[in-house]
């Protein structure tokens, strides 16, 4: 529903400068793009350069950016966090789709289900014997939920989402399609010439506020339980082994892969395809960098790339002395060549 340039500043906290407080604002969009009846941000100053060209009619600053060439058309909203405040007007100009809180007819629940108040289970969903979902939560169309499996409040669990047996799962968390989170882990021992197979008999906790991407899988744990902390989010094509300990607000970038029986401390950053060996701990607050691989225990705060992965100042280092090489072997080269020509007139 379109709001007025006045009653976006309002909602958003932001104070304004120029435009036509009047003018309807239908709709969000990033400012190489952004029509009449949009609204922009502008919060990095590399894409300071595209505002002279804009249509916007409003863009959300920070009170101490200097944008110049404005158009005579475009509002600026100024704030004291100009991204929140573009979150935020997003969420109220784009909603998220309200599902009609039903059971659908053509949806599987098995006995001793226990379902909460206001919530949505979509067709050709399941929901094994004796699970519990939270109020107000959603789970979609052809999603699998596992026995004795604890669902709580708010949850929203996309299609085709499959969460096995005695998975436990806090309030608001989203769990995106293809997502698998209970899987037997991979563990094994060769004897007699053949893999005999490791019972996995742990479970998943999900604590609240964790937000799980497409295609991800997540391990039970061998014995006991495969944690992943409060406020952590995981991006999709993620694989986290058995008897992870994933701490609160980590993030891990798409197609990281960690093996078991790790411990990723609070805050931890996992960058994309980055790969962790087992029984390694990163630290509080640690970032290991995009295609790194981490055979050892990283310690908290610290910044780590390479394969293996070292404090980020010492490998780039090496990166920019192995850039050099060629040059250095030719120099190596020319010398050696000089040396044979001063052995000959010797």
């Amino acid at each position: 529903m379109p709001i007025t340039l006045k009653e976006l500043a309002d909602f958003c906290g932001a104070r304004i400068k120029g435009g036509d407080l009047s003018i309807a604002i239908h709709s969000a969009a990033d400012i190489t793009s952004a029509n009449h009846g949009q609204v922009t941000q502008l919060t990095n100053s590399r894409y300071a350069r595209h505002i002279k060209n804009s249509a916007a009619s409003a863009c959300i600053i920070a009170e101490d950016f200097n944008a110049e060439d404005v158009p005579e058309t475009m509002a600026l909203l100024i704030c004291a966090d100009p991204e929140i405040s573009f979150i935020r007007a997003v969420e109220l100009l784009h909603p998220a789709r309200n599902y009609n809180r039903q059971i659908a007819p053509q949806a599987v629940l098995e006995t001793g289900v226990t379902l909460g108040n206001d919530l949505y289970v979509g067709p050709y969903a399941v929901i094994s014997e004796n699970a519990h979902i939270g109020d107000g939560s959603e789970i979609h169309a052809g999603a699998y939920i596992g026995k004795n499996t604890k669902l709580g409040k708010n949850c929203r669990i996309y299609p085709y989402a499959v969460i096995y047996d005695d998975v436990v799962i806090g309030d608001n968390v989203i769990i995106h399609s293809g997502a698998i989170i209970g899987a037997d882990g991979f563990g094994y021992k060769f004897r007699n010439n053949e893999h005999v197979k490791v019972p996995q008999v742990g479970n998943v906790v999900i604590e609240d506020n964790v937000e799980i991407g497409a295609n991800t899988c997540i391990d039970r744990g061998a014995l006991g339980s495969t944690l992943i902390g409060a406020g952590s989010k995981i991006d999709n094509l993620v694989q986290i082994g058995h008897n992870n300990k994933v701490g609160k607000n980590v993030i891990m970038c798409g197609l990281t892969g960690v093996s078991g029986s790790c411990n990723i401390e609070d805050y931890a950053i996992l960058a994309g395809s980055s790969g962790i060996a087992d029984h390694v701990t990163i630290g509080r607050g640690a970032v290991v960098m995009a295609r790194s691989g981490v055979a050892g225990d990283i310690e908290a705060g610290t910044q780590v790339f390479g394969s293996p992965a070292k404090d980020k100042k010492t490998a780039y280092k090496e990166q920019i002395a192995i850039s050099k090489l060629p040059e250095l072997l030719k120099r190596v080269k020319m010398l050696e060549e000089k040396i044979q020509d001063l052995k000959k007139d010797a």
